[in-house]
């Protein structure tokens, strides 16, 4: 199909889904299709963009949607009011459908004096506003253009408290501090969205310095535009005049009490009370440990109250993953010392999570090298185990897979059975106490051990053996840092086929890469993540890895043999960083974004290791990388496998590059399409025989895979099932050629970057 039969086709689609609305339609109704607002002014419009995104806010109701000229939800709505709907049509109708939004719904006086309302909040006052409306009868709908004749906004000359106001007492000077830092100056537009968030800072601003029953309603902003003849104008704050005096009043922690759990009955609080480091923790039996739950809370005894501190109390307490809800409670003493300090006492509630749980998981997994098969899953997990908020998960996984239509590889079934257990204690497990050191968050001390069995039919038999100690942590929301000081692996390569046996005989490289049986060092992992929302949130996330293996090791070897031993065990040496950058732009309100990904990676064998080790090599192609390309098939560099090998275990290496490009739209409610460009390859640091033109070199740019493709994203809830169909643009080192004939689809759970 050429590009004039598609245009023709959506163009007869267009026409159809029209014909279908007008016919369901009321007589003499008329959709609405759009309304917009036009700004108009003598002179130049501060912050144009800023005003205008304000007035269009205003406008109400909101046309039904369009999706690629189509109405498709109210297209399901009227075929659902028919007699006889069908079971698609209301099913339809319940997912996507959309009431008709008609033009006589549309209340064009109330609209322009909401407008005006904005308007002066903006500082334009007296602004002169007129509409004209559209009328499209071939298609039965109006639209309506309100145009703004704008007057300059008036702006401020100066901000201060009012001096009329007492300032005898403490708060006065406080409020003073506070408009030290506040962001209205001299020359800013009147904005009443502006002033109430001043408001709000200032209230915040006096709740941190210990003001406990203030609240913004007792502040009041005042304007004084009689000395000023161009629009300008004075600002004052001042306070209402009966405030009450323990709004006035600052607040000090007299008791702190804490319930570890909130299901324990506490009957006598002498008897069951424990005090730690001026904390009292009531509870009958021992449910977590006071002095481990100690470190948690920030709340002082004798310190100012602070909204902040309670915050962060409340997030460092969740963080332990043992409690469902944290509830911290202030009740008023109602007494007050001679420096007119009010007292508070401060209750934590704590409800615990269950303390065991178990989940089940299955899967059905389609790869796009073309294994397909059933994953099994089973997870348990048991909080507080130690009555210090251990939490101990253990996790079974089974997966059977087979590869179909993969030519000479047709056939090929792989058996994966693993089993992980991970205790992680919410404490630093550390000679020195450093926890003083981690305000935001406590860091966590994590302890893992795993065995894993990969049984690839007719081919081997890979068994591995993982253990390691580390901490994890949170700077603040934003970022996220593990390390792990111990990080060992033994791998074991048994029940080699006589095929597989040739592959490694062929490729020494390989061969050496499967000898590496014993891996230990360390690694560390720097995250920060400023996308809350993958549909919707603008932002950067930045990721960064490192890891070395062997030195410890080397010291400890035996130097007899080459290569050189641990254990009677060949151990692997060598340095290993990678990044993951990526940027969401949200284009518009309506869920349109572009996102784009930078990722690069290189490995550096040395000393006992010619190669790095087969589980830590590099490898393109697949649903997260270029998906154009198969995964394991593209390069190294501009290595070509001959048709019919097993060409995927030797298809990595120790460099790669990658660049993506992605535009997300939304089609109808949960289904979300995508188009996007992938760029990339894996190359080797050195050359190896077996893989001709796999070196890294300065032409490396003409040798990456390019592929560009279409999506679809089914997204529930955050839960979500992918499907990608592209195809390669250019292969490596070849020319340019769009081979839309040969497309690869891609299955994957979750967004690709």
């Amino acid at each position: 199909m050429n590009k004039y039969k598609i245009l023709f086709l959506f163009i007869g689609l267009s026409l159809l889904n029209s014909c279908a609305i007008k016919k369901y339609m009321p007589e003499d109704a008329f959709l609405y299709s759009e309304g917009k607002v036009v700004l108009e002014s003598k002179n130049d419009i501060e912050d144009k963009k800023y005003v205008q995104e304000r007035v269009d806010e205003v406008l109400f109701p909101e046309p039904n949607s369009k999706s690629l000229g189509l109405r498709p939800g109210l297209h399901f709505y009227y075929k659902a009011q028919r007699e006889k709907p069908g079971f698609i049509n209301k099913f339809l109708n319940k997912r996507i459908g959309e009431e008709p939004v008609y033009f006589s719904e549309v209340k064009i006086d109330n609209t322009i004096k909401v407008l005006e309302n904005r308007l002066e909040n903006l500082g334009h006052f007296n602004s002169k506003i007129r509409h004209e409306i559209e009328v499209d009868s071939s298609k039965r709908q109006k639209s309506i253009t309100y145009f703004i004749k704008l007057n300059d906004a008036y702006k401020i000359n100066s901000f201060q408290l009012d001096p009329e106001q007492k300032d005898s007492l403490p708060i006065f000077q406080d409020i003073k501090k506070s408009l030290s830092a506040s962001e209205i100056n001299k020359q800013k537009r009147f904005d009443l969205s502006l002033l109430k968030a001043e408001r709000e800072r200032i209230h915040s601003d006096l709740k941190e310095r210990g003001y406990y029953n203030f609240n913004t309603n007792f502040l009041l902003f005042e304007i004084d535009t009689n000395q000023y003849d161009n629009k300008g104008f004075d600002l004052y704050l001042r306070l209402k005049n009966e405030v009450p005096d323990e709004a006035l009043s600052v607040y000090k922690i007299k008791e702190v009490n804490v319930i570890p759990n909130v299901g324990l009955e506490i009957s006598d609080k002498k008897k069951d009370t424990v005090r730690v480091g001026k904390i009292n923790f009531l509870q009958d039996s021992v449910y977590f440990k006071p002095e481990r739950l100690r470190p948690f809370i920030l709340i002082e005894e004798g310190a100012k109250y602070q909204s902040s501190v309670s915050r962060s109390t409340s997030r460092r307490l969740s963080n332990i993953n043992t409690y469902k809800f944290v509830n911290i409670e202030y009740e008023d003493v109602d007494s007050t010392d001679q420096d007119n300090i009010r007292w508070l006492n401060a209750k934590i509630a704590l409800s615990p999570l269950n303390k065991r749980s178990l989940r089940f998981e299955v899967q059905g997994v389609t790869k796009s090298n073309n294994f397909t098969g059933p994953n099994l899953g089973i997870t348990y997990i048991n909080r507080n185990l130690f009555t210090s908020g251990e939490q101990l998960r253990i996790n079974a996984t089974a997966g059977y897979e087979r590869q179909f239509l993969s030519g000479d590889q047709n056939g090929l079934s792989s058996l994966q059975l693993g089993l992980r257990s991970t205790l992680s204690f919410p404490r630093l497990l550390f000679p020195i106490d450093l926890s003083p050191s981690f305000k935001y968050s406590i860091p966590k001390t994590n302890i893992g051990v795993g065995v894993d069995l990969l049984d690839r039919t007719d081919l081997y038999t890979l068994s591995s053996f993982s253990t390691s100690f580390g901490y994890s942590w949170e700077g603040n929301k934003y970022v996220t840092h593990k390390i792990n000081l111990i990080n060992i692996e033994y791998l074991s390569l048994q029940n080699t086929s006589s095929d597989f046996e040739e592959i490694l005989e062929n490729n020494p490289f390989l061969r050496r890469s499967f000898e590496q049986q014993f891996i230990a060092g360390l690694n560390y992992s720097f995250t920060y993540n400023a996308i809350s929302d993958q549909l919707t949130s603008s932002g950067m996330y930045f990721n960064f890895n490192f890891e070395s293996a062997g030195n410890t090791l080397d010291l400890l070897s035996s130097k007899n043999e080459t290569p050189n031993t641990f254990l009677g065990l060949a151990y692997a040496q060598y340095v290993k960083a990678d990044f993951d950058f990526r940027y969401h732009y949200t284009l518009n309100d309506e869920g349109q974004k572009l996102v784009g990904r930078l990722f690069a990676g290189v490995g550096l064998p040395y000393g006992n290791s010619t190669s790095l080790p087969f589980v830590k090599q590099y490898f393109a192609g697949g649903p997260y990388s270029v998906r154009g390309f198969r995964i394991r098939s593209l390069g190294p560099g501009v290595y070509e496998p001959e048709s019919g090998t097993t060409s995927f275990f030797d298809q990595a290496g120790d460099i790669r590059l990658e660049a993506n490009l992605e535009y997300r739209f939304p089609i109808i409610s949960f289904l979300h399409g995508a188009l996007f460009t992938d760029a990339g390859n894996v190359w080797l640091m050195d050359e190896n025989p077996s893989l001709p033109g796999g070196k890294f070199s300065s032409n490396f740019v003409d040798e990456f895979g390019v592929s560009s493709g279409l999506g679809l994203r089914i997204d529930v809830s955050g839960f979500v099932i992918r499907f990608d169909l592209a195809s390669p643009l250019k292969r490596p080192a070849k020319s340019w050629n769009f081979e839309y004939d040969q497309p690869v689809f891609n299955f994957a759970i979750g967004y690709p970057f």
